[in-house]
């Protein structure tokens, strides 16, 4: 393993690796959490896609030239909650994982996300790999639940961090 890099996804190449972190890191988290024909059904190219529409605000982690994790941030996507930042995705490789990759990569999306006293993201309900990294971080559930639909109805669980301070 050569030394991991953290920067602003730029090129063709890191999309390309965004989408197969984002694929994979999909299977290898939300497989029994999720219906599995969600699961089979979804692809590379789709988030090959994703990645081309909306390739702002996502920085990555590099093992050398190959993406290995990413996060996504920007403004809350609710106007519920004014001056809010939030994490849209993190995935990391599980081969990567434990390895304080996803830390620097929360790290890099919370510097980005400064502006913002508050800082939200959501989580699928009983996502015992992520939930724990959340409460470790700092992030706290506030109550806030939501029913969305991935191939059958789940649960998303907000999770909130307030640990900023005016300097």
């Amino acid at each position: 393993m050569s030394e991991i890099i953290f920067k602003r996804m730029e090129t063709p190449e890191e999309m390309q690796g965004k989408a197969r972190v984002h694929y994979q890191a999909w299977q290898e988290t939300y497989r029994g959490q999720i219906v599995d024909s969600y699961l089979d059904k979804m692809s590379y190219e789709q988030c090959l896609a994703i990645a081309h529409r909306w390739p702002d605000n996502i920085i990555v982690a590099k093992d050398g030239e190959r993406v290995i994790g990413f996060t996504g941030y920007g403004p809350y996507r609710d106007e519920s909650l004014p001056q809010t930042g939030e994490v849209f995705a993190i995935y990391v490789l599980a081969e990567y994982q434990k390895r304080g990759v996803g830390y620097r990569l929360m790290e890099a999306a919370m510097e980005m996300l400064k502006e913002y006293p508050t800082v939200v993201l959501w989580v699928l309900k009983g996502n015992q790999k992520a939930i724990p990294f959340y409460l470790r971080y700092g992030f706290r559930f506030d109550g806030c639940e939501k029913k969305i639909l991935i191939g059958t109805h789940v649960i998303e669980q907000r999770m909130v961090y307030q640990g900023r301070t005016e300097s």
